[in-house]
């Protein structure tokens, strides 16, 4: 068997999707894509591509070792979003040749149904009371929100009581064994988070997500003599030698690698085998689309110290398309009691609906994150 064509389809609200065809007719999807960064990643992948057409779509390993070592320049988050996409797709090709789930050829399942939960809250978070409850009421057992709007390196102390009031008011609404993640999304410097993951401590997160930028992941240690709220970081870190330092470092409890950023499939499950060596949770980060989110339930169900799923159904990003639309079987990601089973069907287990794909992608779109600046002019973490 040998690739034939790679195709790519930016759709709506702001994804990138890779179909790999071969002479056998065995066809795979992949997701690769950096959010507001779709054309930069879709120049990359039909750059690769070169290294693709022509070569058995079995030899996965041998395909990633090309991509990521054949080049003297290699990691960050355009080559390796490029290669997660294409290496997704690889493994939808050979789960389908063997007619079989991929985490069947990653070891087999470890679990009968992976815990996910719901975003609430938007960018500048408002309502989260109301949104919790709702999604309770939805079934969610978990909820994550983002912890503040910009905030400068040293602020007002007000804005750290209006960031706690919100996360006590979701507490309040949910009550004490609901999950409750807060995101600081890289916006807050050390001086603040300091205060904030100590003032945190009472409504008990479920976890506290990159408390500092990953390049200043050295301030972690600082930070956790200030909390025991387990703390989380990794969507903006790129295959296992990104991770290696903070793993070896010990000052986090959960790693968050994207399987769209992070390297693909395999990359990821070599990342979570790591972390379980050092006693450290996976939560993949996964606020993008279908594809996306079966190449990470494949690795949830093989990977005994994934504890939860990030999923994007409702995220405020979603505007104009959601998760559901481009699946021809949108039960496949039905969610009963804060869980989703274990996809069976062979390769990523989904089927893309390919004529909405392609209806959405003479669509596209334009999607960028906003600049946010401070009260002085200087730009912000957004």
């Amino acid at each position: 068997m040998k690739i034939t064509k790679l195709e790519l389809f930016k759709v709506p609200p702001r994804w990138l999707f890779l179909k790999i065809e071969t002479d056998e007719g065995i066809t795979g999807w992949g997701e690769p894509i950096v959010e507001g960064k779709a054309d930069t990643v879709a120049a990359a992948v039909m750059e690769m591509s070169e290294h693709i057409i022509g070569q058995d779509p079995m030899r996965i390993e041998d395909m990633f070792q090309v991509l990521y070592r054949g080049g003297f320049y290699r990691g960050g988050p355009i080559l390796t979003s490029a290669i997660s996409g294409i290496e997704q797709a690889l493994w939808d090709i050979k789960g389908k040749f063997y007619n079989a789930p991929i985490y069947d050829l990653l070891g087999g399942a470890c679990r009968e149904r992976t815990r996910v939960y719901s975003w609430i809250g938007g960018d500048r978070p408002s309502d989260v009371g109301l949104a919790a409850k709702q999604q309770v009421a939805a079934g969610f057992t978990a909820v994550k929100m983002n912890a503040t709007e910009e905030m400068h390196y040293i602020d007002s102390l007000s804005k750290v009581d209006e960031a706690i009031a919100r996360i006590a008011a979701v507490r309040e609404a949910v009550g004490r064994d609901v999950g409750i993640g807060i995101d600081f999304h890289g916006r807050i410097h050390k001086s603040m988070a300091k205060i904030l993951v100590k003032e945190l401590e009472p409504y008990r997160p479920m976890f506290i997500e990159e408390p500092v930028l990953p390049e200043n992941n050295e301030a972690l240690r600082e930070i956790a003599r200030h909390t025991s709220c387990p703390i989380a970081t990794g969507e903006r870190m790129y295959t296992r030698w990104g991770f290696k330092d903070l793993l070896a470092q010990g000052y986090v409890d959960i790693i968050q690698p994207d399987l769209s950023h992070a390297g693909g499939i395999l990359e990821t499950r070599k990342i979570a085998a790591m972390a379980e060596a050092y006693d450290v949770a996976v939560a993949p980060h996964c606020p993008l689309g279908p594809i996306a989110l079966a190449s990470c339930l494949q690795l949830d169900t093989c990977s005994p110290n994934a504890f939860i799923q990030e999923q994007s159904l409702g995220i405020h990003y979603n505007q104009g398309s959601d998760l559901l639309d481009y699946l021809k079987n949108p039960a496949v990601f039905q969610y009963e009691d804060g869980f989703v089973k274990n996809l069976t069907a062979p390769g990523l287990g989904i089927e893309i609906n390919e004529d909405k794909v392609r209806e959405m992608a003479a669509i596209g779109h334009t999607w960028k994150n906003p600049v946010w600046r401070q009260a002085d002019g200087t730009v912000a973490e957004w």
